[in-house]
């Protein structure tokens, strides 16, 4: 399989940044990737002991698709955070200051005031955690046939971005990706990938990223036309290497383990 993108998501639930080159460590993270989230009223998430929490915990899109209205982007050498709608920007804050997370907060305060549960305070992972909806795939992997035969289904435009996903891929066949878990797949520099399972689609691919409408019933559609809601597979990191477009990740040979009757 060929990659053709490769995105991070900085900001859990915000937009995604395309990246030319991404460096993944073993038992790692993909890098820059879910770094942040926004907790929509206390979160019971500790830092100093981080533990996996529901996502409806967050602001995210499968609640509260306004946020699809915002682009991002996370500055890596300064930290800072910076928003725009509708081609202007409306935030520049820094997230490893006391002022520019109570910035942060003011602004969800104010472009969402009838979502939230009490304060969106932006919650920062530690080096050993991050605000993944997976406890253990950091990698996400969307097959774009699969997304041409929905697309065809579905007799419409379907943008990949809805699924954000890390990389996105051609050169399958349309859901051949299902039929890799629990293989690996080897990449450029010595990098494997374990496939460890399907992503199961929920409400948040229904909104359209560019506009924020909730115009589609993705999961609905996916039951419907295939009798699952996955698309996309989940991997982990067990030997690190780098990524860029063009590179080719090639499944290994699955292994066969012999019982005795």
């Amino acid at each position: 399989m060929r990659i053709e993108t490769l995105y991070r998501y900085p900001v859990k639930g915000l937009s995604p940044e395309p990246l030319q080159r991404a460096d993944l460590p073993t038992e790692g993270y993909f890098p820059g990737d879910r770094l942040f989230a926004i907790e929509n009223g206390l979160s019971g998430f500790d830092p100093a002991e981080p533990v996996h929490q529901p996502k409806i915990k967050y602001l995210m899109l499968m609640r509260n698709e306004s946020l699809a209205r915002l682009r991002s982007r996370y500055d890596d050498a300064s930290g800072d955070l910076v928003i725009h709608e509708g081609g202007r920007e409306v935030l520049r804050a820094a997230t490893a200051s006391d002022d520019g997370r109570a910035a942060i907060t003011r602004f969800f305060e104010g472009f969402m005031p009838d979502e939230l549960r009490g304060e969106p305070k932006l919650l920062t992972a530690p080096s050993t955690y991050r605000f993944t909806d997976s406890r253990s795939g950091f990698v996400s992997i969307i097959n774009l046939a699969s997304v041409a035969d929905l697309e065809r289904r579905l007799g419409r435009p379907v943008d990949p971005l809805r699924f954000r996903g890390n990389l996105m891929v051609s050169g399958l066949e349309p859901w051949a990706e299902n039929e890799l878990v629990g293989r690996d797949l080897d990449g450029p520099d010595g990098l494997r990938l374990h496939v460890i399972k399907r992503i199961e689609r929920c409400a948040a691919t229904n909104v359209d990223p560019e506009t924020g409408a909730r115009d589609m019933q993705i999961p609905k559609a996916l039951m419907q036309n295939y009798g699952h809601v996955d698309c996309g597979i989940y991997c982990r990191i067990v030997a690190g290497g780098s990524l860029q477009a063009g590179d080719v990740l090639t499944p290994a040979e699955a292994t066969v383990e012999l019982g005795i009757a």
